[in-house]
């Protein structure tokens, strides 16, 4: 019982943020302030504060919009390197280099505030990951082009005709939904044992299976026939590789504790698209 509550709590502090990036605006709830925010979505208080031409005493109302500012540096955690970082952020990594004045072999530390300079764009987990976009080197004589195609783009269904298979057995210890200091957890926490089988919750194509995601371990995205996509995150081994075709109830993955969590688990996720939904309305 202590152990689940460890683990519950942990969750409350890191949370499970979203698989699509930051979000432009944020709608203020019950509870909520510029601090709040600020830390929720790891943005400089005096940026957000000047991005929304707020003054002393910065009082906030239900329902109001703020827009969040796009970040000008970025707080080093286990596991950044610069290369994740220039992904995450769309920012070129000899900008980051000169930038910062980073020398090989570019060695970065925990807490170390890493400046972008305002180069940095907004992008979805999609363009951050290139879960959609692919990049292909093309030679002509003895020159080197790259050649970015263009996104291409998916139909998703407004509604599911069938119930997704639970990806894994265990016991769910995280909802869907608020989970307190302003957090919200787009999908389900299930506990499990190290090393259990974690299943494809329906048939489809993996869209992403990799690390580079901070928080998140070893992630697996899965694209389903009508548009959807479920997230499997902190596995311990990844058994697909992007592009890879699965079955429903396929092994693809075992149960870990790798990312921002310290004890066996998965973090499940359902998506219409970019939207969120809860999965135990999904499942069977």
């Amino acid at each position: 019982m202590r152990k689940a509550l460890t683990g519950i709590v942990l969750l409350w502090l890191t949370g499970c943020a979203s698989l699509f990036g930051t979000p432009e605006t944020v709608s203020i709830e019950k509870g909520d302030t510029l601090y709040s925010i600020s830390k929720r979505y790891d943005l400089p208080l005096r940026d957000l504060i000047d991005a929304n031409g707020l003054t002393p005493p910065y009082t906030l109302k239900v329902g109001q919009v703020l827009r969040l500012p796009i970040s000008t540096y970025h707080i080093v955690s286990r596991g950044d390197t610069l290369y994740s970082i220039s992904r995450r952020y769309n920012v070129n990594m000899a900008d980051l280099k000169q930038i910062n004045n980073l020398a090989y072999p570019y060695t970065l530390a925990v807490g170390q505030k890493v400046m972008l300079a305002g180069r940095v764009q907004r992008a979805s987990f999609a363009s951050q990951k290139s879960t959609y976009k692919n990049s292909r080197t093309a030679r002509s004589g003895s020159r080197k082009t790259t050649v970015r195609p263009a996104p291409r783009s998916y139909a998703v269904a407004k509604h599911r005709k069938s119930k997704f298979s639970w990806p894994t057995q265990g016991t769910v210890v995280s909802k869907f939904g608020a989970i307190g200091k302003g957090r919200a957890n787009d999908g389900i926490n299930i506990k499990a044992a190290r090393g259990s089988a974690v299943k494809a919750a329906d048939a489809g194509t993996i869209a992403y299976a990799g690390n580079e995601l901070r928080g998140f371990g070893n992630l697996i995205l899965v694209r389903h026939y009508d548009g959807w996509i479920t997230a499997y995150a902190h596995n311990d081994r990844l058994l697909v590789k992007k592009g890879q075709k699965v079955r429903r109830g396929e092994k693809i993955a075992t149960v870990g504790a790798t990312g921002g969590v310290n004890s066996p688990q998965l973090h499940f996720e359902i998506r219409a698209g970019k939207k969120a939904v809860n999965p135990i309305a999904y499942l069977p």
